[in-house]
């Protein structure tokens, strides 16, 4: 019974959460503003958002590719269409359970690719860290350009960006102390999590081992880049935020990327967020809202849509293996 609350909480709670923000947001406002957030939905100009979500794509395709180079040393060669339809599955599970989508994103390439799952994990968690970095790097330049609107609006909204860091860290040490709790361990049960934890050791290895280290750090940057431009084209489909500066862009992207975690892929938060930071750089709450909307819907949809496609195709593309 325990169990089944856990698994519930971490689920579905996320989810309640998200959509009790929109009811509220939504409620909290008065029918002129729920009409401007709309006109200004309605009246986006769609080739920016088109423009935002072919940016995305290639950030995925990358992030599909760079995958390669930490699994060559390991001796696997897996198929670019199996990596980045694992890669989109992956996405597709986070809207339903947060962070769910890097075990399925391992279970899904160990399947068509027969790479061992715990190899296959350790890849995907050596990403995290590479990718952990450019988050660090990127905050660190909005804080350096924009220090005074950040500090305010993590104060005003009681959030600490670097906790979400810190967390991940502590997960690491303690992960690691654990693996040196199980490796000195001679029961049957901690032998079979010793070898499970050798393989995951060996595929976070890879990214020490790989031989294309130059190759990796460009589809980082790169994919980074792509995150980074898909977020800024948006602000030209909406008048209000066509004139939005560097620093406001920042604040807003460094705030997104932290909302975004806080709920089944960011919904009901993602909005809410765009708007009080927004705010802070003279665009109203209403059109930073319909930014929030328009960035997370596309985004999401292109989502749904390849997600989608990707769990369809991959048993098609592999029957004849």
């Amino acid at each position: 019974m325990k169990k089944k609350l856990i698994k519930f909480s971490r689920t579905f709670l996320p989810l309640l959460l998200g959509i009790f923000l929109i009811w509220y947001s939504l409620s909290s406002s008065t029918p002129a503003e729920r009409q401007e957030l709309w006109n200004n939905i309605k009246l986006a100009d769609l080739k920016w958002v088109y423009l935002s979500v072919f940016l995305g794509i290639l950030s995925h395709l990358s992030r599909a590719y760079r995958w390669k180079y930490l699994l060559e040393p390991l001796g696997y060669k897996p198929h670019l269409a199996n990596s980045f339809m694992a890669v989109m599955g992956g996405y597709l599970a986070n809207l339903g359970v947060p962070r769910s989508g890097e075990v399925l994103r391992g279970a899904t390439i160990s399947t068509y690719e027969k790479i061992p799952f715990d190899k296959a994990f350790g890849t995907i968690v050596s990403e995290r860290i590479a990718d952990l970095a450019m988050v660090l790097l990127i905050t660190t330049f909005g804080f350096l350009i924009q220090t005074e609107g950040l500090v305010n609006y993590f104060a005003e909204n009681d959030i600490n960006p670097f906790i979400s860091i810190g967390i991940f860290l502590v997960f690491i040490i303690f992960g690691v102390f654990v693996l040196n709790l199980v490796r000195r361990s001679s029961h049957p049960f901690m032998i079979k999590i010793k070898d499970f934890a050798r393989g995951l050791l060996e595929g976070m290895r890879s990214i020490v081992r790989m031989k294309r280290k130059k190759e990796f750090i460009f589809h980082t940057i790169f994919i980074w880049t792509m995150y980074l431009l898909m977020f800024y084209v948006i602000k030209f489909a909406i008048p209000e935020t066509n004139s939005l500066s560097v620093a406001g862009f920042m604040a807003a992207f460094i705030v997104g990327t932290f909302a975004i975690t806080t709920t089944n892929g960011g919904i009901g938060v993602y909005p809410i967020a765009m708007g009080a930071v927004l705010l802070l750089f003279g665009v109203n709450q209403q059109a930073g809202e319909a930014f929030g909307w328009i960035m997370w819907g596309s985004q999401t949809l292109m989502v749904l849509i390849l997600g989608g496609l990707s769990f369809l195709f991959l048993p098609i593309y592999n029957q004849k293996k």
